[in-house]
């Protein structure tokens, strides 16, 4: 049996690198160490587990069953000895030089990456942020692995697998530009929703893949004359056009606010989003990943209006703050009678 006396604990790291890299070359890269370096402690990793541990493949070095189950222990036992050292340090804000990494959709940097940003150089002002977005599916594995610290946005995937706070519910409007010739009292009826064109975005965030599944559960299906994968596209071409966007209210009110686009409740209802914040269990206590978390939360709270603090307070958050954002834009209502009209008129 092997003991802890006379082996480089090193190796342990170079083992993890080659693992999630799958790649000596990119793993050396990670750890700042040559290609001969890398070659010696692959040898000493195989010696050490009698295992051949790694495969070269074209598709580069894929890890044996044995190597596979190793890495589970192996991650597991660096996070508790990183745990451990961060006992012997203090985070100070002030004076700190570390790098917190994010996960936001583009949706999420347009609506609350600016009062982050602001909110973290007026508090600490050498710590560096790093946007990092993310599919669902490679987020838990990235908190775990420290390549990321947190992930915000609607993530119900993630609820049962991850440290998670809800923040606020997000609900959806119309965007479309403002026409001069149109009477300001016109509403956007569910007849002018569907004969209208729409854009798709297709964002990593569950929530806007939901969208049309909520429509198609009321019998409504829209009319898509252009998909995008980022938000940031939108207020190029919604000024040129007469496309109808379907966004998140909080985004909806930062496009409308040069007062080039009018905003409308959607003519059916469809379920609000929860935004929430991500983290990983092994990191909670870190005095770091606590203060940022805290931060965050402040934040983000600030976005929220009466209904999420409602839903904030339910889920065990503390009340929401009001923001220091000017005057919200108008949001036209569907009149009742109208809409229940124009849906008589959709469904013949």
């Amino acid at each position: 049996m092997q003991t802890l006396d006379g082996i480089d604990l090193n190796l342990l790291r170079v083992f993890l690198a080659i693992v999630e890299e799958q790649s000596l070359t990119k793993a050396g890269e990670r750890l700042a160490l040559s290609q001969p370096a890398m070659s010696y402690s692959l040898a000493r990793l195989r010696a050490l587990f009698d295992d051949q541990l790694f495969v070269r493949t074209r598709h580069g070095m894929q890890p044996t069953p044995i190597s596979q189950e190793l890495a589970v222990i192996v991650a597991r036992a660096l996070d508790s000895v990183r745990e451990a050292l961060r006992y012997a340090e203090r985070f100070d804000p002030l004076v700190s030089t570390r790098a917190f990494r994010l996960s936001l959709s583009d949706a999420g940097e347009m609506a609350y990456l600016p009062s982050i940003c602001e909110e973290v150089k007026r508090l600490a002002p050498r710590i560096k942020i790093c946007i990092e977005p993310l599919p669902v599916g490679q987020i838990e594995e990235a908190l775990r692995a420290r390549k990321l610290d947190f992930a915000i946005g609607n993530l119900p995937e993630l609820t049962s697998r991850t440290r998670h706070q809800v923040l606020f519910e997000e609900g959806y409007v119309c965007v479309r530009r403002r026409r001069p010739e149109m009477a300001k009292s016109q509403q956007m009826t569910l007849a002018e929703f569907v004969e209208g064109t729409h854009v798709l975005i297709r964002s990593v965030e569950h929530s806007h893949h939901a969208i049309d599944d909520a429509l198609r559960s009321k019998g409504v299906a829209r009319n898509i004359g252009l998909e995008v994968p980022h938000f940031v596209a939108l207020p190029g071409v919604l000024a040129v056009t007469d496309l109808i966007a379907t966004l998140p209210r909080r985004l909806a009110g930062i496009l409308a606010q040069g007062g080039g686009f009018e905003i409308f409740e959607l003519p059916v209802e469809i379920p609000s989003a929860a935004v929430t914040m991500h983290w990983h269990e092994h990191f909670h206590e870190d005095e770091g990943i606590a203060w940022m978390r805290d931060l965050l939360m402040n934040i983000m709270r600030r976005f929220a209006g009466p209904a999420s603090a409602d839903a904030s307070a339910s889920a065990g958050a503390a009340t929401a703050t009001t923001g220091r954002a000017g005057k919200k834009p108008a949001v036209k209502r569907p009149g009742s009678a109208s809409a229940s009209a124009s849906a008589k008129r959709s469904s013949k």
